[in-house]
């Protein structure tokens, strides 16, 4: 599930796969395997991305619907 959620954050952000790739320092090619499910994404990846979007991994992963991380949450 998480490769749609990558997806849907990169699109929601007007950016192409080669712009999170350049993000990441790798291949567009190796970015839109994340984004297909074909290859697994490294956990370093995972946390940048989650940095980079402002959310949580867990939302990347699909374990919560909530995108922002508690942090943003007021109590």
């Amino acid at each position: 599930m998480y490769f749609q959620r990558l997806k849907d954050l990169r699109e929601d952000s007007d950016l192409l796969q080669r712009d999170v790739a350049d993000m990441l320092g790798i291949s567009q090619t190796v970015y839109s395997r994340y984004e297909r499910g074909f290859q697994t994404i490294p956990v370093a990846h995972l946390l940048r991305l989650a940095d980079f979007y402002g959310t949580s991994t867990d939302y990347i992963l699909g374990r919560t619907n909530i995108p922002l991380p508690d942090t943003h949450i007021k109590k």
